[in-house]
């Protein structure tokens, strides 16, 4: 029986991981034996799947466990070789497994193709260390405590933004700046105490973990390809629906008009149901302009909750997002969270309202939007050279990762095995769905291009095409 110590500053991942590698290295769990599915090795234990998924990737990646797509995870033979890496990587291994958050040191890896990664080159360091430094002589003010919801002039230039660029209706009064996506959800989630929120299937694991380590339980609907269907919605019982309309993580599609709104008259269909809207990469489309937000369809005062972050068009480091609040919630969110500061610093919110005032944010975007585009074009046409016909590209058109799927490749873990032997990272698609996998596209992996320099474009297409071609 395995037991978790939370008191104790080592991590409880690490801690199921090595009680497994212990099992499986004394021979207590038997080579083929499956390892206890992660929702019921989560409820037996009492921790999230995120932590349990977390400790499973560790023992796949030792070679202690296969992942089977569809099946799960099962002990594999390790002739005792395997023990004082693990034991090493134990100590190395991060907490979650979801993309933006590993940061796995692998020597045997010289290319990462997560999702979560994005060209440090390409952000405008120079302009902005000279926006912050003149803050920083200039503006000692900032050094006291903020608005609660940010600085006003700052919400007022997202509201714009916002307005011109992606049809949302508010003012800059309904603008809430926090540290990311994560805490604006934990503060939603507080306003919805007692919801049940429906999630796309497959999704981004991540935000059902803030949302269910915050209280609301989470149920998975799975997508089609027009996105979340409202029969769908209505049948899971939920009076919330997390949704990534514009940009759907991971597989690319874009949610149609008519899609768009039969779920906002499922929303006003009975009160207490809302949609949270989460512009995912509406920035980074490559053939025409994003559909206007829901929450421009719906109104400011609809039931729609609007959330973006400066994450992939900055750097995930800023910690930098906001959320757009309907009236009726604005009201109840000024009361229950009126003693709490703002969780941004006021330099790096001042820093980003000069740069947007003074035209640097939409040049800035224009510059990332063509660079991506390229580094898209070229990888896709590289690989295409490398691959042959066999190969469909998916998602292209938007965002910064498409979908590559190879018939006949072996499968997807064959894939992404192959793969990390040439040295190449990739995640394959069925690590994204949070129920019923037997439904994920086969022989696909969800490959980024964010983080990937054009010089080793070539590269990295010719490791995978001796990985797959064979």
């Amino acid at each position: 029986m395995i037991t978790l110590h939370p008191e104790e500053k080592t991590p409880l991942y690490e801690q199921l991981y090595a009680a497994l590698a212990a099992d499986i290295r004394s021979g207590a769990l038997a080579p083929g034996k499956p390892l206890p599915g992660r929702r019921t090795m989560a409820a037996q234990l009492g921790v999230s799947t995120n932590t349990v998924d977390a400790a499973y990737q560790m023992l796949a990646a030792e070679g202690l466990a296969q992942a089977r797509p569809r099946s799960g995870f099962f002990v594999q033979e390790t002739g005792g070789m395997l023990h004082t890496r693990a034991a090493r990587r134990a100590r190395t291994v991060p907490q979650s497994a979801e993309e933006g958050n590993t940061e796995e040191k692998n020597n045997d890896i010289l290319y990462d193709l997560s999702t979560g990664s994005i060209d440090t080159g390409l952000f405008p360091a120079r302009s902005w260390g000279r926006i912050q430094k003149e803050l920083m002589y200039q503006r000692p003010e900032l050094l006291q405590r903020g608005e609660l919801q940010g600085d006003a002039n700052l919400r007022a230039r997202i509201a714009d933004y916002l307005s011109e660029y992606r049809g949302v209706d508010c003012t800059a009064d309904q603008v809430v700046v926090g540290a990311g996506i994560e805490y604006l959800l934990g503060c939603l989630a507080h306003l919805f105490a007692g919801s049940t929120a429906a999630i796309e299937n497959p999704g981004y694991g991540r935000t059902r973990a803030v949302l269910e380590n915050n209280g609301i339980p989470c149920v998975p609907v799975d997508i089609d390809r027009s996105g979340l269907p409202a029969e769908g919605l209505e049948a899971s019982g939920a009076n919330l629906c997390y949704i990534t309309p514009s940009h759907h993580f991971p597989t690319g599609v874009t949610m149609p008009a008519p899609r768009r709104a039969q779920l906002l008259a499922w929303a006003a269909a009975r009160p207490g149901r809302y949609l949270l809207e989460d512009d995912y990469d509406s920035e980074f489309r490559f053939d025409t302009r994003p559909l206007p937000s829901l929450q421009g369809m719906a109104g400011p005062d609809g039931p729609v909750v609007y959330l973006t972050t400066f994450s992939k068009s900055l750097a995930p480091g800023m910690r930098i997002a906001c959320m757009v609040l309907p009236w009726g919630l604005l009201e109840r969110y000024r009361q229950d969270f009126a003693v709490y500061a703002n969780t941004v610093s006021r330099y790096e919110q001042q820093t980003l309202c000069t740069f947007m005032a003074e035209g640097y944010f939409t040049r800035h975007i224009a510059r990332m939007r063509l660079a991506y585009k390229r580094r898209m074009e070229a990888f896709a046409g590289q690989l295409r050279k490398e691959l042959g016909p066999r190969l469909v590209l998916g998602g292209a058109h938007s965002g910064l990762h498409f979908l590559l799927t190879l018939p006949n490749a072996g499968g997807e873990q064959a894939m992404v095995q192959a793969a990390a032997r040439q040295g190449v990272r990739l995640r394959g698609l069925s690590e994204y769905y949070m129920a019923r996998p037997e439904h994920c596209a086969p022989d696909t992996v969800v490959a980024g291009y964010a983080g990937l320099k054009a010089q080793d474009i070539p590269a990295v297409c010719a490791a995978l095409g001796t990985a797959w071609r064979g």
